[in-house]
């Protein structure tokens, strides 16, 4: 429900992952153009499923448990895609000449995983919150 602080978090997760990436840059190639997510279908793929995940995870507010699953599966695959990044912006040519400048978009899974993190933590905090209600019947 939206009430819920972790629907905040996790909207926000949403936004970081299904919009963000089509306006930062993930960094800029030797010839001086920007390197966007959608060069490359292994990003999109990635961006694609962390995306899905944090809609399932919005929509399946009732059960708590397969929210906290579903979130800590999202954080390993922006951790993924964060490895990703920065494999790749280690191995960029063009160092020599001129100074390769990485985006502001290889910050977005970061950004992503903090939200992710604190959701959890919102669904955990509630999770027990349950769980001492129940015992008190």
């Amino acid at each position: 429900m939206i009430q819920r602080i972790q629907t905040i978090y996790l909207l926000l997760a949403f936004v970081a992952t299904a919009v963000l990436p089509f306006a930062f840059p993930l960094w800029k190639l030797e010839n001086g153009q920007d390197f966007y997510f959608m060069l490359d279908q292994v990003y999109i793929v990635l961006f694609g499923l962390s995306t899905a995940m944090t809609a399932i995870t919005i929509i399946s507010y009732k059960k708590r448990q397969n929210q906290f699953v579903l979130g800590r599966l999202n954080i390993i695959l922006n951790l993924i895609l964060l490895g990703l990044f920065v494999y790749r912006s280690l191995n960029l040519s063009g160092e020599t000449a001129t100074v390769s400048e990485k985006g502001i978009g290889m910050f977005l899974p970061i950004l992503t995983i903090v939200l992710l993190v604190l959701a959890n933590k919102a669904i955990k905090k509630d999770e027990d919150l349950v769980k001492s209600v129940d015992r008190l019947r």
